[in-house]
């Protein structure tokens, strides 16, 4: 796939994160002098490979966006906070927010082209028993955690700042899996927790599962073909809770437990762990609420609007999940004890 025509630079911000690094090697295949930008003193092995220029930069200073910015054709504004976390308010919304005013207010002062912005499926409007869209509005109620409200306030003001001229366009991304995912995500400390033999259950949910890989190609698409205002959900497959682990076992031939636990038990162990273990102890809740909340909730989605405008695919399921079970072994998240237990199968 050939975006750019011409010779260009393209800047990725969290270009050493999940989904950043993602985008990075897609882009080795375009005609372009890549930078990367990265959050100072932080791991960059994701980089590993990608011929890239390297530049830190704190996206909450704007002074030194600014100087990165020079001479930049196109920008990918990947950089956030993503995970899930009761506290440290002010470092969501610092992050999210007003490091996405930077970036688009100092792509702007230095005539960036176009800026492609990843936002989250976590601020379109879920309904109960249905897929939603990017037309579906947000109930506030539902937007738990802070990391959700936080890009919810974040998509709003880039795209004020798009309604005054700022060239931006947003990509909200479902259940991303696959390689390179370090921290691991929400999504992928599911793949891991299903290794490591951790799940003692399954929740009543649907969720929508897609490779980072191929939500790095909907963003390139969304830099060539979308729209300025305009939000493309890239997703995958909706599957239920259930069905994510038969595949998870078929993909491994790793048995997991089969009872389905009752969401009021779900989102009660929830409330325990973010009141003992967060407000009491300090500590990182087990299960955090916000996921607790999550897990009891449907979360499935239309992406046929990218699909029929930007050329979207996504491949399937069973395999975006086995490269996620791969990648995960090889580089040492799973327990000693439980890596021979597991025997890949490609179907």
């Amino acid at each position: 796939m050939e975006i750019f025509k011409d010779k260009c630079t393209v800047l990725v911000t969290g270009a050493n994160g999940f989904i950043g690094s993602a985008i990075c090697n897609a882009l080795m295949s375009e005609n372009v002098e890549l930078i990367a930008l990265t959050e100072p003193n932080t791991d960059i092995s994701n980089l590993k490979g990608i011929q890239a220029k390297v530049i830190e930069a704190d996206i909450r200073d704007f002074n030194s966006l600014d100087r990165a910015f020079k001479k930049v054709d196109y920008i990918f504004h990947c950089a956030a906070i993503y995970r899930f976390n009761s506290k440290d308010k002010e470092l969501f919304y610092d992050v999210n927010v007003k490091g996405s005013i930077n970036v688009v207010k100092a792509a702007l002062s230095n005539n960036v082209k176009k800026i492609v912005y990843t936002s989250t499926v976590g601020t379109v409007g879920l309904k109960n028993s249905r897929v939603s869209t990017e037309d579906c509005f947000a109930d506030i109620s539902h937007l738990y955690g802070n990391y959700k409200r936080s890009k919810y306030v974040a998509e709003h003001e880039v795209l004020r700042l798009a309604a005054r001229g700022a060239p931006v366009v947003l990509v909200q991304p479902t259940m991303p899996v696959g390689p390179r995912d370090i921290a691991p995500s929400p999504s992928g400390k599911m793949v891991v927790d299903f290794l490591n033999k951790k799940m003692i259950g399954y929740a009543d949910t649907v969720m929508n599962i897609v490779d980072v890989d191929d939500v790095a190609h909907g963003h390139l698409l969304a830099m060539d073909k979308g729209k300025v205002g305009f939000s493309y959900i890239v997703g995958g497959e909706n599957l239920t809770m259930k069905e994510i682990l038969d595949i998870l076992e078929a993909v491994t031939n790793f048995k997991y437990s089969r009872a389905r636990v009752p969401n009021f038990i779900i989102l009660s162990m929830g409330y325990i762990s973010e009141f003992v273990e967060a407000n009491l102890l300090s500590k990182t809740p087990s299960v955090p609420l916000e996921a607790a909340k999550m897990a009891t909730s449907y979360m499935a989605f239309d992406d046929s609007f990218a699909r029929k405008t930007l050329g979207y695919s996504s491949r399937p399921a069973n395999t975006a999940l086995l490269r996620s079970c791969s990648w995960y072994l090889n580089n040492g998240y799973v327990k000693p004890q439980f890596m021979n237990q597991i025997k890949f199968n490609s179907t």
